[in-house]
Order: C-alpha cells, then sequence, then structure tokens
C-alpha cells in the first residue's frame, strides 16, 4: 500500500531539500501519494471528509515540513487541528480511524544537530522539540515512527554550517525515501 506524504512547506519553489525530497519521491507514484496541502488548499479551508478518506487508503502516513519556530508551519497545525476531530481520530467507539497507522515526521532544521542539543543554541534535541508530534500520534492510537530530519544553514551571518552542495542534497533525497521505506 501506498504512503501518504502530507507536505506542508510554504515556499517548496524555493526550498531546496524539501523540494528535493519530493522530486526524489515523485520517481515512485506507485509507493507515494503525494498531498501538498499549501498547493490543494491555498484558502486553508480544507475539505475535512475529503481529507480524513486520503488518511483512511494509506498504512503509513509521513508529515513533511521544515521546522518554524519550534514546531510547524501554521497550515500543517490546522489540518491536524481540523481533520483529526473527535468521532473520527480520538474519542467514541467508532472513533480511532488512524488506529495501528504508522505515522512519522520528515523535517528541515535550520541548523546543525549540535545546535539542538543541551550545548546548543537550542538547548534542546529536536526528538524533544517534536514530541508534542509523538504525543498526538500516540492519542488518536497510531504508532510513532520517528522522524527524519536535514539539518541544514540557517539563515544568518553566523550559521554553523557548510554551504549545501548537490551531492549533499542527493544522499539526503536517498536516505529520505530508505526512511520511509523502513517504516514499520
Amino acid at each position: 500500500m501506498k504512503t501518504l506524504v502530507v507536505v506542508a512547506h510554504p515556499d517548496i519553489e524555493n526550498s531546496m531539500i524539501n523540494k528535493a525530497w519530493l522530486t526524489e519521491l515523485r520517481k515512485y507514484p506507485d509507493l507515494y501519494t503525494i498531498h501538498e496541502l499549501y498547493k490543494v488548499y491555498p484558502d486553508w479551508q480544507f475539505d475535512v471528509e475529503k481529507e480524513q478518506q486520503l488518511i483512511e487508503q494509506h498504512e503509513k502516513i509521513v508529515l513533511q515540513f521544515p521546522v518554524f519556530w519550534f514546531s510547524s508551519p501554521p497550515l500543517l497545525k490546522k489540518w491536524l487541528d481540523d481533520v483529526l476531530t473527535y468521532g473520527w481520530a480520538y474519542g467514541s467507539s467508532s472513533g480511532y480511524k488512524m488506529k495501528d497507522r504508522k505515522v512519522a515526521l520528515a523535517v528541515t532544521a535550520g541548523i546543525s544537530a549540535k545546535g539542538y542539543s543541551q550545548e546548543g543554541k537550542y538547548k534542546y534535541s529536536l526528538d524533544e522539540i517534536l514530541r508534542p508530534f509523538e504525543i498526538t500520534v500516540d492519542y488518536v492510537r497510531a504508532k510513532y515512527g520517528s522522524f527524519h530530519a536535514f539539518y541544514g544553514k540557517e539563515n544568518t551571518p553566523d550559521a554553523e554550517v557548510e554551504p549545501l552542495n548537490h551531492h549533499d542534497i542527493e544522499r539526503s533525497a536517498s536516505e529520505y525515501r530508505a526512511f520511509i521505506a523502513n517504516l514499520n
């Protein structure tokens, strides 16, 4: 069964890594359903029933996004709020439609992995920062498949990371596809 990749990037055309990840996944249309929220819902008005049906058609779901203010872009948060409704995703005997589905994250982070550590700039690991997503997945009785991260260059002059090259981007896309393939 195909994996649903819910993409929440407000400027995908100018993204290096998220765009490369999608290019890689699109090589395998029989394996992945790419669902770009900002393109499908430019007005931010979700067709909740359609979104729920899309989830029900997939055993694996990956939420792909850049880390924004130590969370997701706002449209993904709204998607979670609107689509994971009472009676469908949780809270009643007929709910829990996501039960036992594997849900994972694929994120791009602004600085090096060291920056996401007790000694680093942000003082917390990415695992700690993304914990609310893990709790959400657990709450709807799905199975959390962890996350795949690309640590990259922040748009500041004092960034700790070398500039990206074509090889880094290709390797990241290949690693991302392998991460999804290994979700069990």
